[in-house]
């Protein structure tokens, strides 16, 4: 695992040192969004979104929390800087009725640009306040962990650990493409 961050690590530095110069920046007239939308399965693809989403008495996403009429108008149409537009971040929480969260960031910079949204759903979900700070003790001597019985180690058939890393300026899950991916 070290070894793979480390690669990781070597990557991006060797990705920002041949990065090309940015590209002319485009300017995008904001469309408005036309008639309010029904949230479920029939939304394929971000560009469904067309409209504020309703969702059905006893949705319980914090998307369907959230998302005001105001938050959406100000964010549709928009994206964050590395062009991840809010239509898919919001796509599976609009889609699958039945989500616990609904929103996922497209890249770091989703938490920022769409703040209104994400500050509300962090704070909601995981108690910190945007201001707070995470604080890490990673002393394991102060952890408990008594050892398994028998009968619980017999059911342990394996276990993992999982490290995620992103490389600056490439979006996250939702929001990458295939060559950016690859």
């Amino acid at each position: 695992m070290y070894d793979g961050v480390k690669a990781m690590i070597s990557k991006e530095k060797e990705l920002a040192a041949a990065s090309n110069p940015k590209p002319a920046e485009v300017v995008v007239v904001k469309q408005k969004p036309g008639a309010n939308i029904g949230a479920g399965p029939h939304l394929k693809v971000p560009s469904d979104i067309t409209g504020f989403v309703d969702f059905p008495d006893g949705t319980k996403s914090l998307l369907s929390k959230y998302m005001t009429k105001e938050v959406f108008d100000k964010y549709y149409g928009e994206k964050d800087t590395v062009g991840v537009s809010f239509e898919q971040m919001i796509l599976s929480g609009c889609q699958n009725i039945d989500s616990g969260i609904g929103v996922y960031a497209g890249s770091h910079d989703s938490y920022y640009t769409f703040s209104d949204l994400f500050d509300k759903v962090i704070l909601d979900y995981h108690q910190h306040e945007k201001l707070a700070n995470h604080v890490s003790d990673m002393d394991y001597t102060k952890l408990n962990c008594p050892p398994f019985t028998a009968q619980e180690a017999s059911m342990i058939i394996s276990t993992r650990i999982r490290v995620g890393r992103n490389l600056a300026d490439f979006p996250l899950g939702p929001g990458i493409t295939k060559d950016q991916r690859n």
